[in-house]
């Protein structure tokens, strides 16, 4: 969900967050003559059938719709002023220019001429305006609400022109507003509806089944390669992979299990590519309660769990190990994967210190899909290692928006986070885990504040090193990130930034 990743992990939007300017590699096999074919004697007018493990609980991003709307909506259906690209640098999309004030608390934003929403009606001031304010209102459900804070006012001075203020400097506005989609401010009930600026429209979707994307003849810009766009929604990944296997799809958009691979891996059918990843799988703990307050528990957590087992077992020869929120690929990234590393007579000593010689019990509430109940078993049989019984309590994923992202009402759970640049959620204290760091919420609010992005990149490497330091989480694994598809099928993103799959640049081989 948000994508608090979107929200977090499954509601990140993962939250959710994924990475800077980073060149994909190809791990699998595929013909050069097969390459060409694709990209260059394409059919125009292809449909493109995507299978997806992630879909929307409803079409709104600001409702808590999960990381399913960010996948299909996400400059397919919707534009922002700023796009986010999937090699993690950010493009003006609906904004044409923009100037910034001398003191940087003035943006003048001009918008792109001639554009229309997908009902008929022109794009204005006035819908930006309406789009922002819906972002940060009391009913947005957004992750990125906080980023947003510094804005005192928006004028409309014509239908061309958005002047932004605001209290503070925001080094980071731009990249930021690419998270606020343009709706039509006329537009009714979003969670179910559309109108958005974007190269499709939204066709059809049957719950639990199909989400169907038509391309949009009056689209402003660049017109897509393909005539039509449908995201097909699987339960469980070996469905999915039978899918691509079968040909009821063409691509998928992230695989779940290394031993999937094998299939597609040597087989001239399909091509494998792999990405860079920022999906953080996270235990997080409640660090407002007993004995999670604790860092002295955290860190001793955090040493009894043996990381580079669990990321074996899980994803065999691919993922990799983290120390902190942050990935490499953030401009603030350390390795800092040996500031608690794997030592279980230490945890004991820790657990000792902190007065749990004994150990304790909690419950561990698990999101019941993958990998999340096999991650959950995998720490209770380490933390018994050192004494600590761990009850897991499966719950769904709107259960998990609910108790966990709202109500804050847990002990300790697993979510996967997906968004780029997610570290400023740790500068947030009401953030559901709770952590609370004087210097980290100062360093991160000063380093939006800076005048050069050296500055904030040594405020926030500092940030994160602290965090780390704190065991505010527990930070087990990178998630691998590899699209799988047809021979016949290229121009998808490899890197899925934010669960983000640009749909509008794929081809379909014509033969």
């Amino acid at each position: 969900m948000i994508g608090a990743t979107a929200l977090l992990g499954k509601y990140s939007g993962r939250y959710g967050v994924r990475a800077l300017a980073v060149t994909a590699a190809f791990v699998g096999f595929l013909s050069a003559s097969s390459a060409l074919q694709a990209a260059e004697n394409y059919d125009a007018d292809a449909s493109i059938k995507i299978g997806s493990l992630y879909e929307p609980q409803n079409l709104d991003n600001i409702a808590g719709a999960g990381q399913g709307i960010n996948e299909a909506f996400n400059s397919n259906v919707y534009e922002a002023l700023f796009r986010l690209t999937d090699a993690g640098s950010v493009e003006k999309v609906l904004a044409s220019d923009y100037k910034v004030s001398d003191d940087g608390l003035t943006y003048t934003f001009t918008l792109q001429p001639n554009v229309k929403f997908h009902s008929g009606d022109p794009l204005t001031a006035k819908d930006v305006k309406f789009s922002i304010e819906r972002v940060v209102g009391p009913d947005s459900k957004s992750s990125r609400k906080k980023s947003l804070e510094p804005i005192t006012s928006i004028e409309t001075p014509d239908d061309n022109t958005v002047v932004i203020k605001l209290s503070s400097r925001s080094i980071s506005l731009p990249y930021n507003l690419s998270y606020v989609w343009i709706v039509n401010d006329a537009a009714k009930d979003l969670t179910s509806s559309e109108d958005g600026t974007g190269p499709y429209k939204l066709e059809d979707w049957r719950r639990g089944s199909t989400l169907s994307l038509k391309r949009s003849d009056g689209y402003w810009g660049e017109k897509p390669t393909n005539g039509e766009v449908v995201f097909n929604y699987f339960t469980d990944a070996t469905a999915l992979n039978n899918a691509l296997l079968t040909g009821a799809v063409d691509v998928i958009t992230g695989v779940q299990s290394p031993d999937s691979l094998a299939q597609f891996k040597d087989n001239a059918e399909f091509t494998v590519g792999e990405g860079k990843s920022t999906t953080k799988e996270l235990f997080a703990f409640n660090d407002r309660v007993e004995p999670f307050n604790d860092a002295k528990v955290r860190k001793a957590i955090a040493r009894a769990i043996d990381k580079k087992k669990l990321l074996n077992s899980i994803w065999g020869e691919y993922g990799t190990l983290i120390g902190s929120f942050v990935p490499p690929t953030d401009p603030w990234y350390v390795d800092l994967t040996g500031v608690d590393p794997y030592d279980v007579d230490s945890a004991k000593a820790l657990l000792a210190e902190a007065g749990h010689a004994d150990g304790f019990t909690f419950t561990l509430d698990t999101p019941n899909y993958d990998p999340h109940p096999i991650v959950a078993q995998f720490i209770k049989s380490e933390l018994a290692k050192v004494g600590i019984t761990v009850n897991i309590n499966v719950i769904t994923a709107n259960e998990w928006y609910t108790k966990i992202y709202k109500a804050h009402d847990f002990q300790a759970t697993l979510q996967e986070h997906v968004n780029h640049r997610d570290i400023v959620f740790y500068g947030n204290p009401d953030f559901y885990w709770g952590y609370n760091n004087p210097k980290v919420v100062d360093l991160i609010k000063s380093a939006e504040t800076s005048t050069t992005t050296d500055e904030q990149t040594a405020k926030l490497t500092e940030a994160n090193r602290t965090i780390a330091e704190d065991a505010a989480s527990s930070w087990l694994y990178l998630y691998p990130q590899i699209v799988i598809s047809k021979a016949n099928v290229s121009g998808y993103p490899l890197n899925g930034l934010n669960s983000q799959f640009f749909a509008y640049g794929i081809k379909k081989s014509a033969d």
